[in-house]
């Protein structure tokens, strides 16, 4: 596939965006200024940026003419390789502005599914980006698309007629099927791997890239997780148990054991606004975490002046994943950033830093210089804590043969053989021990109160 670091010539960039009435000026150069950290991330070299504005976009050259004719004497000048749009291109587009500007031309989507191949380290991540990439490419396969032909290592050239790009359209088909054959039997492995884990309180980390997940993660976990100060540093998603250091307090938040519950913190794949949705709909195995969590830690950066964007970027994502109404811990990260002088009790009263998205339930921290993970943690432990019950089953005796299943959903804590019965007191979710009173007719079950 298109790889930016493959080619022997730099990568030269111009960045080009369009505002139109519809979006704000400052939303636009925001944009932009991430389209230049995605171009520096893929290995390339911005050298300027061209913005226009516009009523409606140019269904030819998605810029006006005028423009056109200025992107060209400008890349010319600035001895510029390649041209990057902050939005989607039609093929017809791609087409006619490399016709124009005798350059590559590639758009953010693709952009970023380049970065993603890049990132990918497992079969999992390789495969995923890989049925992205295709089912991208797929519809941009004519005549006129040239990356083809302009591409080391690329999965074919440019026909010289229809019958050749029907050839390569077969090929990328039956390319995809295989692909999707392939994620679906890591879909069931992983299947497999959940099943194990029923039984224990599922958090999983989301957020914007580069917002301190993994660094979250490890100090949640103690783990030592790969980080750096990159964007989409981390694709696969990693899961280990809660670690909970001496000095936190459980015994003060409820009454079932806090010790008995086990909890596992899950880390995945940090969103992007305009995120190309083939990579949404391919990472679909790994982003089921994020729908089988009891709850979620939405983590964001405060110390980023459009923060608040971010949130709103990845509750989109949470949304097409159905996942935006899940228990959420709001996780403001790197307050250490922040300047000294504002209170931390006062931050979230300051009009310069709205915090509506929280509802009085986030919490302020610095995974990095390991401030307020303790009360993260116990806030964590609180939300396992309250969605665990206790209560009596009792299991007709010919039905003994439920106990491995019962063990696996719950800790039994007492248990007694009487006559027809065996009677267990077991501590769980209560999802799972409702689960366990519908397993058989013989299985009955009295909650207690907690």
């Amino acid at each position: 596939m298109f790889d930016l670091a493959k080619l022997k010539v730099k990568e030269k960039a111009i960045l080009v965006g369009v505002k139109l009435h519809s979006a704000s000026r400052f939303a636009v150069e925001d944009s932009l200024e991430e389209l230049a950290l995605l171009t520096e991330t893929a290995g390339g070299e911005v050298l300027d940026t061209i913005v226009q504005e516009r009523h409606k976009l140019d269904s030819a050259f998605f810029i006006g003419k005028g423009k056109l004719e200025e992107l060209k004497t400008l890349s010319r000048r600035k001895g510029a390789n390649i041209v990057i749009f902050d939005d989607d291109l039609t093929p017809a587009q791609v087409y006619n502005l490399e016709q124009n500007l005798d350059l590559k031309v590639i758009d953010r989507g693709w952009l970023i599914l380049d970065i993603f191949a890049k990132r990918a380290r497992s079969k999992e991540a390789k495969t995923q980006v890989e049925l992205a990439q295709f089912k991208y490419l797929l519809p941009r396969l004519t005549r006129g698309w040239t990356h083809l032909s302009r591409q080391e290592g690329g999965i074919g050239t440019k026909g010289p007629g229809e019958a050749q790009l029907e050839v390569d359209r077969r090929k990328i088909k039956s390319k995809i099927q295989e692909l999707e054959k392939g994620l679906t039997k890591i879909d069931l492995e992983r299947v497999i791997q959940r099943k194990k884990r029923e039984g224990l309180f599922k958090v999983t980390l989301v957020g914007y890239t580069n917002v301190g997940k993994s660094t979250l993660f490890n100090r949640l976990t103690q783990s030592t997780v790969f980080v750096e100060e990159k964007l989409f540093a981390t694709l696969d998603s990693t899961t280990r148990l809660l670690k909970i250091p001496e000095n936190v307090k459980l015994s003060e938040i409820g009454s079932i054991g806090a010790e008995e519950i086990k909890v596992v913190v899950t880390d995945t794949v940090g969103f992007i606004r305009k995120l190309p949705h083939h990579l949404v709909a391919s990472f679909k195995s790994t982003l089921d975490e994020v729908r089988m969590a009891d709850l979620l830690l939405h983590v964001s950066d405060i110390s980023h002046p459009d923060f608040h964007q971010h949130i709103n970027q990845v509750n989109q994502v949470l949304s097409e994943l159905e996942s935006l109404n899940k228990p959420t811990i709001i996780v403001y990260n790197k307050i250490d950033r922040l300047p000294s002088h504002l209170d931390l009790q006062e931050r979230s009263t300051l009009s310069c830093l709205p915090f509506p998205e929280s509802n009085g339930n986030g919490n302020f921290v610095s995974a990095e210089k390991e401030i307020g993970i303790n009360e993260l943690i116990e806030r964590i432990m609180s939300f396992a804590l309250a969605d665990w019950a206790e209560a009596w089953l009792f299991l007709e005796n010919g039905n003994s043969d439920l106990l491995p299943r019962i063990y696996r959903y719950g800790v039994v804590t007492e248990s007694r053989f009487e006559k027809d019965s065996i009677c267990l007191k077991i501590r769980g979710k209560k999802e799972n021990l409702q689960k366990l009173s519908r397993l058989h007719q013989g299985v009955t079950m009295k909650f207690l109160k907690t």
